[in-house]
């Protein structure tokens, strides 16, 4: 009896060490991901920052300041009205989109069949 007890702990703690090596090597397969994500986010960012050098003058720097100071004190309300209006824009350009595709894919059809 005490030697069916022994192996069962012995497979048990040869589990969790699996388990335990499984989680390590899937956490640093992770970090691995996190640390290439924002290494292409860091490049991305100065791609963008060297294509845009020069092209915002001051005027321009101090609408998008002012613009961001009123959404920063939007009421909820307002917040949300403005929210709905973005989405709305978005939901339209989605439905352009579609109605181009439909028209390509009813097209390209109609070829094939002929």
């Amino acid at each position: 009896m005490e030697e069916k007890k022994d192996n069962i702990f012995k497979k048990a703690g040869r589990g969790l060490k699996k388990a335990f090596k499984d989680m390590g090597e899937n956490a640093k397969a992770q970090h691995e991901v996190d640390k290439a994500n924002f290494a292409a986010a860091k490049a991305e960012a100065k791609a963008n920052f060297e294509e845009n050098r020069g092209t915002n003058t001051f005027r321009k720097a101090k609408a998008q300041a002012k613009q961001s100071w009123d959404d920063a004190h939007m009421s909820p309300a307002e917040r949300t009205a403005k929210m709905r209006e973005e989405q709305a824009k978005q939901i339209e350009e989605a439905n352009e989109r579609i109605k181009a595709a439909n028209e390509r894919y009813e097209a390209a059809k109609v070829t094939k069949k002929k």
